[in-house]
């Protein structure tokens, strides 16, 4: 180094001279909503690669209750296990995919705890985009879930009369509102102080919400006063809807319906969600 370099080396950065510097090359634009939502997402998948333990409730429990059910009680409330199995396995693609949602609201407040949200909300990004993003990844564990459902329903003898588009259709149609459903979760994430009270909580709703439906029986075999509750209870439209869309008829009612359910909990719990995030300290 000559003495003109050293000289240079030692001399006090000027402010000028600093500015120069930072514009001498164009700047990055901003991230939009729908690159730093994905980004987020991306970090949730890979929560799932190096914890993959996480992936429990989408693999073991729709596969045990789907041979309980089928092998338990099929010929008891069928009569025969191949005909019970093509009534109940539309039902237990829907009650595997909402219980899985569950897993949403535990992993945001897990993160919360630990304090990783109070990061992002420092990031110039926008600000919905973690909670976006962490549901989109999710829509990928609800995809998981279902192609295991239905590869194992075809293994026992399932047979959607409907075909290839009546079960993709009833699949997309089961994420739409898994998505949405989970910001009820995402909310109780915010509002509950622990991972355990959370998980506990989304067990009080999720189990009645499951159990006093369409999904396991015929609600004509019920008492008249719970039919009244299993008529308006959104996930027994669901199960309609999945069912209908497998077995090749296309009930538009319940479709309707079941959209504007998935609206409805978005535009509810959506803009709760974003006030708590907005105020959560």
């Amino acid at each position: 180094m000559n003495a003109t370099t050293a000289e240079q080396a030692s001399a006090p950065v000027t402010q000028d001279a600093l500015r120069s510097v930072l514009l001498a090359g164009e700047w990055p634009s901003r991230p939009g909503p729908v690159l730093t939502s994905l980004t987020f997402g991306w970090r949730a998948l890979l929560k799932i690669k190096h914890v993959p333990e996480q992936l429990v409730d989408v693999t073991m429990f729709p596969i045990m209750f789907t041979l309980m059910f089928t092998y338990l009680f099929g010929g008891a409330l069928a009569g025969s296990t191949q005909e019970y199995l093509q009534f109940l396995l539309p039902g237990i693609l829907v009650q595997a995919n909402v219980m899985i949602t569950m897993n949403t609201g535990i992993t945001l407040n897990t993160d919360i705890q630990k304090g990783v949200f109070d990061r992002f909300r420092s990031l110039p990004v926008w600000r919905p985009s973690p909670l976006v993003g962490a549901l989109l990844g999710d829509v990928v564990r609800y995809s998981i879930g279902s192609a295991i459902v239905i590869t194992l329903g075809l293994v026992l003898g399932f047979r959607p009369e409907g075909g290839a588009v009546g079960v993709v259709l009833s699949v997309a149609l089961l994420l739409v509102f898994s998505f949405c459903l989970s910001w009820l979760w995402t909310m109780l994430s915010l509002i509950l102080r622990t991972p355990n009270s959370v998980a506990g909580v989304s067990m009080m709703v999720m189990f009645p919400l499951t159990f006093v439906s369409n999904i396991f029986v015929d609600p004509k075999t019920m008492p008249g006063w719970m039919q009244a509750v299993v008529e308006v209870n959104p996930i027994t439209h669901l199960a309609t809807v999945v069912r209908g869309l497998m077995d090749g008829s296309v009930p538009a009612g319940e479709i309707g319906w079941v959209l504007v359910s998935s609206v409805l909990l978005v535009a509810v719990f959506g803009p709760i969600t974003m006030v708590l995030y907005r105020n959560k300290k």
